[in-house]
């Protein structure tokens, strides 16, 4: 209890919450701290702490098993080797190739997701050599998202060494292609929607989470002309004419930071050889935005830019739509009791967590679909999609902490 008091009152000075906020989160704070004060559960961070060296050498032996977006069934039947030997109830794949494991509880709680995604971005055939320095583990791919896999392989592990049983139902999902597609989660959530009562994407994140996504349109934009060569009379114009004064008047545009938007030009592309006009010369636009209606508004001001250079030189414009995903908010979802708990267990693990509305993994599917979600993950990690990817160690065992704290918060347990 006293711990709790003490969360409190620094939950007061470091906040604007008016006293009622205050005392609506100190009462989660208050409920997980009883969880966290239980035998079983203080058994169950036990065997964490008893089993560092082994879990860092599981860790490292996924992160080995390289899984281009798409290509993921050889660290996939590792993982299912892993879970063959737990108590779980269900083992399977579905569909899109996810890997679900069940481990059910009473029947006297709700459904709560755990996914982890097991795709990486690196070339197929990359040999993968994970090596340890200075407290931290480098190897591309050691964050993410290995880090949450072993971190949910781990808690299972734990609950079942403390024999802690759930009331709800914990359901470990797998996922795959969350780096291109998304084909995974979608499928999933497609295939369950209804029977989930909270989805936790694990997913990067350490000391904080997000309660929404954050919406992402990309696009190549074209000029269309009829190009020719060096010597040609001018004009007709290289299609790079209007592309260039395009760029720059869309880097003119006052995107807003509140609510938090982006926009980048990251990808040119114009002839094939030094002595033509081009006659398709194209640009990617990358526009992010936590809210629909600056996506909106931003598109619509690109689209006046384009159309009136294109118009300028006589040209035409084509424009491809790459992926659309619209921001993926739960109206009042901040206030939900997914929301609510996530905080008290980073604040009862020590964390004063940034809690934000800007997602960019499986969550926003969930959220799509109308079911309450956030994502967080179990470890402090730099170099995300580089090959000088890197982990701190230590942290991560906390980080496992935290997520089975997270796990019996919202379960409950018998």
């Amino acid at each position: 209890m006293r711990k709790s008091i003490f969360i409190l009152v620094l939950l007061a000075v470091a906040t604007n919450l008016a006293p009622a906020q205050v005392k609506t989160v100190a009462r989660y704070i208050e409920q997980v701290q009883a969880l966290a004060n239980r035998l079983d559960v203080k058994a169950a961070n036990d065997y964490i702490d008893r089993n560092h060296q082994s879990i860092l050498r599981e860790w490292i032996a996924i992160t080995e098993i390289n899984a281009p977006s798409g290509q993921e069934q050889q660290r996939a039947k590792y993982i299912e080797s892993l879970l063959r030997k737990y108590h779980l109830d269900d083992i399977h794949y579905d569909s899109a190739g996810n890997l679900i494991a069940v481990r059910k509880g009473t029947g006297a709680g709700p459904v709560i997701v755990f996914d982890a995604h097991m795709d990486t971005v690196f070339q197929p055939g990359l040999q993968i050599k994970a090596t340890i320095r200075d407290g931290r583990v480098y190897a591309p791919g050691i964050g993410d998202d290995t880090r949450n896999i072993e971190a949910l392989l781990a808690t299972i592990r734990a609950l079942d060494d403390a024999k802690i049983k759930t009331k709800g139902d914990l359901v470990f999902v797998f996922t795959v292609e969350e780096e291109t597609t998304f084909k995974g989660v979608n499928t999933f959530v497609g295939e369950n929607k209804g029977k989930i009562d909270q989805y936790i994407a694990l997913d990067g994140g350490y000391e904080g989470f997000t309660y929404a996504g954050i919406g992402i349109n990309w696009y190549r934009h074209h000029f269309i002309g009829p190009g020719g060569h060096t010597r040609s009379r001018t004009p007709p114009y290289s299609a790079t004419l209007p592309l260039s004064r395009a760029i720059a008047r869309i880097y003119e545009l006052k995107v807003p930071t509140s609510p938090s938007s982006n926009l980048n030009i990251g990808m040119l592309g114009g002839s094939e050889v030094v002595n033509a006009k081009a006659s398709d010369a194209w640009f990617s636009v990358d526009l992010r935005s936590t809210s629909n209606e600056v996506i909106a508004d931003l598109d619509k001001q690109i689209k006046t830019i384009l159309d009136e250079e294109a118009a300028r030189v006589g040209m035409k414009v084509k424009t491809d739509v790459i992926s659309k995903s619209p921001a993926a908010t739960i109206p009042g979802h901040r206030e939900s009791y997914l929301v609510r708990i996530a905080e008290a267990v980073h604040r009862v693990m020590g964390f004063n967590p940034p809690i934000t509305n800007a997602g960019s993994n499986n969550s926003s599917a969930a959220l799509l679909a109308g079911i309450s979600s956030i994502s967080t993950g179990a470890g402090p990690c730099d170099g995300s999609h580089s090959l000088a990817e890197n982990c701190e160690i230590e942290p991560l065992y906390k980080g496992i902490k935290k997520i089975l704290l997270l796990e019996v918060a919202l379960a409950g347990v018998e």
